[in-house]
This record gives C-alpha cells, sequence and structure tokens, in this order.
C-alpha cells in the first residue's frame, strides 16, 4: 500500500510562529544557516520530512528547525531543470557528496570496468548473457505493470518464441521487442515518433484500446494514479493539451539543444548521463502520456537514453528486478519529490541506488556463471569430450546439469545465442545422438531435446 507522504512545514509559518522577538528571530536565522546542518543527516541519508521528523535531531533543534536548517541547505545546491509540474513550478534537483559519489561509481562501472569478468571474456559469452538480461528486464518490466507469468514459464516463451496466450505473457513478449528496438535505434535521435513507436511495441495485444496505441492519452480517459487497495489519488498527470510540448521539450532535453541543463543554466552547465537517464524517466512517468504503459515506456527510456551514452554494461542489467523487489518504494521516490517543492533528488538518490544494486547483482552472477565454467570444465577436462563441445553446448550443460527434465528445441537454442537454425540443430543432435548426453523425443511437430536425470553419469561415462 502506498501513502501520500506529508507534506514539510512552511518556513513562513514557522517563523510566524515564533512570534516578533529579535533575539528569537535572529537565533532561529542562526540555526537555518548553520554550516553544522548539511543537505544530509549523520548517516548520508536524504531524507523526506516524512522521515526526518521521526529522527532524532541535532542538539538545540526542533524536528522543524532541523528541517529548515536541511532545506537552507539543499536550496545552496539547487539545479533547476527545464521541466514544469501542472502548476509551472519549476523542478530541481541537487548533487550532495552521497549522490555525487554514486554517480561517479555508476559512470565508471557501466562503462566498462566489467570487462575483464570471466563470464563475458568474449564476445559470444557476451552476446548470451545479454540476451538473457533482456529477457530478464521483460519480465520484470512486466510483473511491476500486473503481468502473473512466471519467470520460468516467460524465458521458455522468448526463447521457443511460442506465441503468447494471455495478456501476461503479452506484456513480457512486449516489454523484449521493446529491449530489442532500443538496441536496434540506439545510435537515433530519440523524438517523440521514436517515443510513440516504442509505446507501440509495448502496449499492442494487450487490453488498451486500439485507438490509443502509440498516441497520446484523451482527456476522457481520466487518467489518475490511484492506490490499488485504498483507491486513494496518488498522482493526476498534467492536462492532454500540455503532452505534446512536454514531450518536445523532454526529447530535446534528451538529444540536446532547447530544453537541456545547457540551455536552462548556461553553456557551462553539465549533466552526468546516469542523472540525465534517471531524469528522463522521472518525467515520462511523472507527464504519464498515454493511456495505458507509461512505466513500461518510462523504464524503457531509461535503457536507451543510458545506451546512447555508451553505457554498455545496462544490457546486462534488470533494473526492474530490483524495483520489483521494493515496488511502494519507486513510487514513494515520485511523492516525495511532488510533496516537496518538486526536488527530484530523492527520485535520483532512488534510482541510483537501484542501479548500484543491480551492477553488484550482475557481479554476483557472473562469478556465479565463472565458478560454473570452472567447474564444467573441470567435470570434462579430463574427457575426450572436452575438445569436441563448443561454448553453445557448454552452455546448454551448464544449464541442463542444474534443470533435470528441462527440454530445448532448435528455436531455443537459436534464440539463446542468436545463431542459424542449422547450427542450433546440428549442437543439439551431437548432444543427443552422438554423445548421448541429451534425450531426443517429439512433441507435437516439434522435436525436443530433453536433460536426463543421470547427465553426470552420462558425462563420466564419456570420461
Amino acid at each position: 500500500m502506498t501513502k501520500i507522504p506529508e507534506s514539510p512545514p512552511s518556513m513562513e509559518l514557522y517563523l510566524q510562529g515564533i512570534g516578533d522577538e529579535p533575539g528569537a528571530m535572529f537565533e532561529v536565522i542562526q540555526k537555518v544557516h548553520s554550516p553544522a546542518i548539511g543537505p544530509i543527516d549523520a548517516k548520508g541519508r536524504y531524507l523526506h520530512w516524512d522521515k526526518l521528523k521521526h529522527i532524532e535531531p541535532p542538539e538545540g533543534y526542533t524536528p522543524e528547525l532541523y528541517w529548515h536548517a536541511m532545506k537552507a541547505s539543499r536550496a545552496a545546491l539547487k539545479r533547476y531543470l527545464p521541466f514544469v509540474d501542472k502548476h509551472k513550478e519549476r523542478f530541481w534537483f541537487c548533487m550532495p557528496d552521497p549522490l555525487l559519489a554514486q554517480v561517479l561509481w555508476i559512470s565508471e562501472q557501466a562503462s566498462g570496468a566489467l570487462v575483464g569478468e570471466p563470464a563475458l571474456a568474449d564476445n559470444k559469452a557476451k552476446q548470451r548473457h545479454i540476451i538473457n538480461s533482456l529477457i530478464d528486464e521483460a519480465i520484470y518490466s512486466s510483473q511491476l505493470e500486473g503481468a502473473s507469468t512466471t519467470r520460468a514459464v516467460a524465458r521458455e516463451m522468448i526463447k521457443t518464441e511460442r506465441k503468447p496466450v494471455d495478456v501476461s505473457e503479452q506484456m513480457i513478449v512486449n516489454n523484449y521487442r521493446a529491449m530489442l528496438f532500443i538496441r536496434e535505434h540506439v545510435d537515433d535521435e530519440i523524438t517523440p515518433a521514436m517515443v510513440f513507436a516504442l509505446h507501440q511495441i509495448l502496449v499492442e495485444g494487450t487490453d488498451i484500446p486500439a485507438n490509443r496505441v502509440g498516441v497520446f492519452r484523451e482527456a476522457e480517459d481520466n487518467i489518475v494514479i490511484e492506490d490499488h487497495m485504498t483507491g486513494e489519488l496518488l498522482h493526476a498527470p498534467p492536462p492532454v493539451d500540455e503532452l505534446p510540448w512536454r514531450l518536445v521539450w523532454l526529447c530535446n532535453f534528451i538529444n540536446g539543444g532547447i530544453g537541456t541543463v545547457a540551455h536552462a543554466l548556461g553553456e557551462d552547465a553539465f549533466l552526468p548521463a546516469v542523472v540525465k537517464a534517471i531524469i528522463a524517466h522521472f518525467m515520462m512517468g511523472y507527464d504519464h502520456p498515454f493511456y495505458d504503459g507509461n512505466g513500461r515506456t518510462a523504464r524503457a527510456l531509461f535503457y536507451w537514453v543510458m545506451s546512447q551514452e555508451g553505457f554498455w554494461l545496462m544490457e546486462h542489467l534488470s533494473i526492474s528486478g530490483e524495483i520489483k523487489k521494493a515496488p511502494v518504494s519507486y513510487s514513494k521516490a515520485y511523492l516525495h519529490a511532488e510533496t516537496d517543492d518538486n526536488d527530484v533528488t530523492y527520485f535520483l538518490m532512488h534510482q541510483l541506488d537501484i542501479v548500484l544494486k543491480a551492477i553488484e547483482g550482475l557481479k554476483e552472477r557472473l562469478r556465479e556463471k565463472a565458478d560454473e565454467l570452472h567447474e564444467t570444465e573441470a567435470l570434462l577436462s579430463d574427457s575426450p569430450l572436452a575438445g569436441q563441445l563448443n561454448h553453445r553446448q557448454m552452455a546448454l550443460l551448464q544449464n541442463a546439469l542444474k534443470n533435470p527434465g528441462q527440454t530445448y528445441t532448435v528455436k531455443s537454442h537459436m534464440n539463446s545465442h542468436r545463431v542459424a537454425r542449422q547450427t542450433a540443430r546440428t549442437d543439439l543432435t551431437a548432444l543427443a545422438e552422438k554423445f548421448g548426453l541429451l534425450v531426443k523425443g517429439v512433441e507435437g511437430r516439434t522435436t525436443v531435446f530433453t536433460a536426463p536425470g543421470d547427465l553426470l553419469q552420462r558425462i563420466k561415462s564419456n570420461c
């Protein structure tokens, strides 16, 4: 359940409450502008009032005074964005030290620091991992929007190119196609037409009306964001007549030119790529320009911007997988910004933490993959199989050892490794007929290859 956080107390009302005593007013001003109070708390957190009010303030401060001092410190770091809310008030952010540290770390990691990882040692292994990561992002992004299909079923569907049987499966296929669309157009300028094309891919075949696919929502749609359990109104997006210029402004911000930070603040302004991508994500979610699929479009847009900026590692990450672990905090990051003078720093901090966790999760998975690879290589090191199996067959055996009874088809092998049909058929046929490591059979009109329960013994018998 998501609740709208309490709006911060007003500085004007606070000053009215202390009366006209000059000494008291001077003391408040001194404390509000004290260099001892920064934009973050003692634990390095960028807190909203709804959390700050519950922690012990520094000596000599009430919670309210502590808040106003923290706000003053943030105001000194304020950087306005070229976007406005429904009331034409500017969005802004600041970059306290913890945020800047995360930006620098992510910029280093996501632009190539993992090149030496064993599991990404060659282009073929990298390509296989990218495909799996794109599938995962498609699954998790859809599940955030209500898709109920399990990960195992979804992976099978995408790899075998089976037609979706319901809306949940269609959402996942659409998300996967959208990620492939982004890869194909990574070097193209992001225009409103391209965003419409992305949205069309994401929602076609779902329960959205046909006349709302790849176009702006209409006033009659009355699109709002509510809590699913309580029905409380959480966000009413801008009116439909503002959507055309808002999307143009967002695209200009992404591509450079009118609407960029440099345009708003001067030519010397600099915005780190990951910050720009997160702000694009935020604004797409805030504007909510479509009848449905806004969250999926916003997250896909984040990937698109990051990929354009050369952050190749993003193809290996599932941001939605991390968001899915704590979806309420994702919603709260939007609400904290809206209820605190349009301070987008809350959303930046949240999403930077999400990306950081996704990178750490990737590192752990790569270590596991490297261990699995070494185990399989060790198992086959003294076997005649060692020199006869290619990297695709080795990868399949790694999977089969962990999943007895798993079935593989020519099409699933093609899609897992992006190889030709004949290459996939040759790989599987050899594993079944030449080496006896898979069991060949038929399901309907499709030839399937099944991982036997005694696969380990079969491998050893080839030694």
